[in-house]
């Protein structure tokens, strides 16, 4: 069993796993040919953003290695990446491509951990800049926020039997909160005392998930002995994009 990493579409997922595997990184680390290899195929230093999942190929399966340095030890993580541009989830697309579907539920219903990336909703972003509102660019409203996670809901409880922890993360969340007071609030350090894993969980699911807790506590009592934790990512803080790792070296099994 093993750790697969998804998201929905526009979440930023990409440029998240990419920078993961950033080897000057603090406490998580891939290696420099790994790294250097993602950014060709994956940035584009002309406008200096990640490049969109080509549609022709409606899921990339890449393979993501981190060696995460925790107070106790070092661990090797070894991630299935599903980078898909949609498509993957409508009924038609798995009709017209079993093989590729079957693929990945195979890979979903052995998993041990699951990270799934989510994009803001537009009132959070709001919250930050109420000037958006003319301009609601990528954002769905709550409403469609809301509705595209019971889709993950039904997935979670239909395709994933093994799974022991479900990792959720909000990214982007340079674009919905005071990002250096979120990022001290909940950092992890080695030399000093800081919130331990649930008490992280519980800020950030009491504060930024309260829309869909009563989906997530579906999940929950859809498993015995799952573990969900909630977090919030940015490619812009260091320290909020290595907490789902460290907290998966904590408590994953060899793998």
């Amino acid at each position: 069993m093993g750790v697969i990493y998804i998201g929905d579409r526009k979440a930023g997922k990409t440029h998240l796993a990419m920078e993961s595997s950033n080897p000057q990184g603090n406490y998580v680390k891939g290696s420099q040919p790994i790294y250097q290899r993602f950014q060709t195929l994956l940035y584009d230093k002309v406008n200096n953003k990640t490049l969109a999942t080509d549609a022709r190929q409606s899921a990339y399966r890449r393979t993501l290695e981190l060696q995460v340095q925790t107070r106790i030890r070092s661990k090797q993580i070894i991630v299935d990446w599903f980078d898909t541009a949609g498509e993957i989830w409508r009924k038609s697309w798995q009709s017209d491509n079993p093989q590729e579907w079957q693929r990945f539920l195979e890979a979903s219903s052995s998993s041990e951990a699951i990270i799934l990336i989510l994009p803001p909703h537009r009132d959070l972003v709001l919250n930050l800049d109420p000037e958006i509102d003319e301009d609601p660019g990528p954002f769905s409203t709550l409403e469609q926020w809301c509705y595209r996670f019971n889709e993950w809901v039904r997935f979670f409880c239909d395709d994933c039997p093994k799974s022991k922890h479900l990792l959720i993360c909000l990214n982007k969340a340079d674009l919905f909160c005071d990002l250096n007071q979120e990022a001290e609030r909940l950092a992890y350090r080695h030399d000093a005392y800081t919130m331990d894993w649930f008490d992280r969980h519980q800020y950030v699911y009491q504060r930024y998930f309260r829309p869909i807790r009563s989906q997530i506590q579906q999940i929950n009592d859809t498993f015995t002995g799952l573990s969900i934790r909630c977090f919030i990512t940015s490619i812009k803080s260091r320290s909020l994009l290595e907490l789902p790792w460290l907290y998966l070296a904590n408590y994953l099994e060899e793998v």
